[in-house]
């Protein structure tokens, strides 16, 4: 939104509750509105309100365009919008989760308008909605931008292990997600990002590397207390004595350089934290979904692994420890896709010529 502000378009953001971020929003032209636009799944009968307040506000604001970035909150915009071409609608797709369930992804797809369209956030997403028959002139495609300055190669390493004493030559493997609990109505039976797998993955690799530890930087998600004191459990019963969790952690950026190796097992992903691993230059090994292969080249900027399987991510840390420079080599050409596909001054101007296409079609 900043980068689009500096490029002339004239920017409103709708959000729930004043956060942190209200104010860094107005100090960057965004004009803010105070609406709840999510699903309310569990509370159906504020729906009608909520899609009455949405109405309103675009009747105030009347933009050229809206664009959405939630499953939840682009099913009441289209609600609110059932029957109107004007003003178009984009949905940025977060991810491929719920395009991975027959019922979901066609309950999404079917609340489409002609003045609807997407923008795709990987290559499996655009692939997904193109193979449900949506018209490739509705797809577009751009990677969620990050501020790549904000990453700096490595430089000093040394204030994680020192925080939870270990030594610099232990082997380090980490891993930075939160911990969604699993969704039931999904069919998951573990979290989606996989945290029971590198948990696994750790006690058979440490059959072959005796002294290796993994940490895991990031707390529960929406309240999942309880699954994040399953998942410490699984640990000391599972590795005990080889597993560290730090929390949700504001400094990761200053904690990554003590990672001799980062994985990211997730189940369903869109780039993930693999963007960041990469641009920090850490060694990277991520599961063989969604985004993750548009970033992780196996064997010139990372490792895949198939999701779900514990014993052959277990083979790739062992192999990525053994050849610790060849991977460091890799996460720097992994540092240079990041940058070239990722940087948000490009991902904005990509952006902002999708407002202008869909605006000339519409």
């Amino acid at each position: 939104m900043r980068e689009l502000c500096k490029l002339g378009v004239e920017v409103h953001a709708v959000i729930p509750d004043e956060g942190p971020l209200s104010r860094v929003y107005r100090e960057n032209g965004i004009q803010v509105h105070r609406v709840n636009c999510d699903f309310p799944l569990n509370h159906p009968w504020l729906l009608p309100g909520r899609i009455k307040r949405l109405k309103r506000l675009v009747g105030k604001v009347q933009p050229d365009l809206i664009h959405s970035h939630f499953v939840g909150t682009t099913l009441i915009l289209r609600m609110a919008m059932r029957g109107k071409i004007k003003p178009p609608r984009i949905f940025q797709v977060p991810g491929p989760l719920h395009l991975e369930k027959t019922f979901f992804r066609t309950a999404e797809i079917s609340t489409a308008g002609p003045g609807d369209y997407w923008i795709a956030t990987c290559r499996d997403t655009q692939k997904r909605y193109l193979a449900a028959g949506v018209a490739p002139q509705r797809v577009f495609m751009s990677y969620y931008g990050c501020d790549v300055d904000g990453f700096r190669q490595i430089s000093e390493r040394g204030k994680l292990r020192a925080e939870l004493n270990i030594g610099h030559d232990t082997p380090l493997v980490g891993m930075v997600a939160y911990m969604y609990a699993p969704k039931k109505w999904a069919g998951q039976i573990r979290g989606i990002k996989g945290h029971e797998d590198l948990i696994d993955a750790i006690a058979l690799a440490a059959e072959t590397i005796p002294d290796i530890k993994v940490v895991f930087i990031g707390g529960p998600w929406d309240g999942a207390h309880a699954y994040e004191k399953a998942i410490h459990n699984y640990a000391r019963h599972k590795i005990p004595g080889r597993a560290y969790f730090s929390g949700t952690r504001h400094d990761v950026a200053e904690l990554y350089p003590d990672f001799d190796v980062a994985v990211h097992p997730s189940h369903s992903e869109n780039l993930g934290g693999a963007a960041e691993s990469l641009l920090m230059e850490i060694p990277t090994i991520a599961a063989n979904v969604g985004g993750f292969p548009d970033l992780v080249i196996p064997g010139h900027t990372g490792a895949l692994v198939a999701p779900r399987q514990p014993v052959e991510l277990a083979r790739a840390i062992v192999h990525m420890m053994r050849n610790l420079e060849q991977a460091r080599q890799m996460a720097v050409r992994g540092r240079a896709r990041v940058i070239a596909a990722c940087d948000v001054r490009d991902t904005a101007k990509q952006v902002l010529g999708i407002y202008r296409q869909v605006l000339s079609t519409a």
